[in-house]
């Protein structure tokens, strides 16, 4: 399990305030106490005048951590339109380790510009990352993103080059177990790579603090609209029935049975946790063991659902 960081910065969606940062080098420490090294962030991560602040925060919390070289910070780097060389990717790289104060350990390119025409874009990215990894810029390079035919494509490029892509990011949940997530895990499995699920809670809703059910219990904001769409499908489905069966008879928490399945999958989900709570109930799903049975009626319930999550536009097949 990893700890993922797409609100340490964000206002809009997660409500975040400099408040927080107290809580969040809690957390920081927590998980490197309890095993868990790896965290995921993105140079576009924080809103505003923010962008960047969870790379910053990161570089802050580790400075001040005895014994942080077990510390393994993956960034996303964003394919903006105007990085359109391969000088702009390593540059990019550059720029997220200067507000770390550290190097970068994996880089990521966040989504695939040819979902949306641009694959001469995405060409220079790809060069640029296997330069910075030639270089010894980046100890490791991933995609996020990218679908089972593109994976495919850009696996070919990089092979030539002797640049192995070490993971995949994708959306990965109960709630968006479609047709192109497990073709996507099929070829990662096929290749070698490590998958990496984000929004394995499904921003929350998977938590067990919401429901559809009587007049609903649902998240403040853009969440809640998300929530009414989805939690009815979730319950029909039988779904969110099977979880709470599930963790009642194993005596743990419906978020963690749906981490725990997320693991079970052989994928590494990465949620996020705004205190010092959120990250141990994340953290005890990693003894949360699923038997076979128990992985299957999940798998049925979630393929069940008629309505699932919203799938990422910047996506490519």
């Amino acid at each position: 399990m990893g700890c993922g960081t797409w609100n340490w910065g964000n206002q809009v969606l997660w409500g975040y305030d400099t408040d927080q940062d107290e809580d969040l080098e809690k957390v920081f420490n927590f998980c490197l106490d309890s095993g868990v090294n790896l965290f995921d962030t993105g140079d576009s991560y924080g809103t505003g005048k923010l962008e960047g602040r969870a790379e910053v925060l990161l570089g802050e919390f580790s400075s001040r951590r005895a014994g942080a070289s077990s510390l393994c910070v993956a960034s996303k780097l964003a394919a903006y339109p105007w990085r359109l060389t391969p000088g702009s990717m390593v540059k990019a790289i550059e720029a997220s380790s200067q507000r770390l104060g550290r190097p970068l350990e994996m880089a990521q390119m966040h989504w695939d510009p040819s979902s949306y025409g641009a694959g001469f874009q995405e060409s220079a990215l790809v060069e640029g990352l296997c330069q910075a990894y030639e270089s010894g810029l980046v100890r490791a390079v991933g995609l996020s993103n990218f679908g089972p035919r593109a994976l495919r494509q850009v696996h070919r490029r990089m092979e030539t080059r002797g640049v192995p892509i070490a993971t995949l990011q994708t959306q990965f949940s109960l709630l968006s177990y479609l047709d192109y997530q497990r073709e996507t895990k099929e070829v990662c499995d096929e290749l070698g790579i490590t998958l990496i699920s984000y929004s394995p809670l499904c921003l929350g809703l998977l938590s067990g603090k919401y429901s559809s059910e009587g007049k609903g219990t649902y998240p403040e904001g853009p969440r809640g609209l998300l929530a009414r769409r989805l939690l009815p499908g979730a319950e029909s489905s039988g779904l969110l029935p099977i979880l709470k069966e599930i963790a009642k008879r194993k005596k743990v928490t419906t978020s963690q049975v749906t981490l725990a399945w997320n693991m079970a999958k052989d994928t590494i989900p990465i949620p996020g946790a705004k205190n010092l709570d959120q990250c141990k109930q994340n953290i005890k799903a990693m003894s949360v063991n699923l038997s076979s049975s128990e992985v299957a009626s999940l798998d049925e319930a979630a393929m069940r659902i008629k309505t699932p999550m919203l799938q990422n536009s910047m996506r490519s097949m």
